[in-house]
């Protein structure tokens, strides 16, 4: 299925049948306590990544929180 990620085009091979949010963040090795992901548009809370399917045309923004500052 091609997912589009960050603006880029990408071929994602599903391990099983469905591919949850969950599913998704783990096999591109995104750390989920770091990131807030923008699905389709709206800003999925991480306690709803599990029940999100993804599906071929999906739009995703994932933002890696850093920390820092003086």
């Amino acid at each position: 299925m091609n997912i589009q990620i960050n603006g880029e085009i990408k071929k994602i091979e599903p391990e099983r049948k469905l591919l949850s949010l969950a599913n998704l963040i783990e096999q591109l090795g995104y750390h989920p306590q770091l990131i807030v992901v923008e699905y389709n548009g709206t800003i999925i809370s991480s306690k709803d990544w599990e029940q999100q399917q993804i599906k071929d045309g999906d739009n995703l923004e994932i933002v890696t929180i850093v920390g820092g500052g003086s």
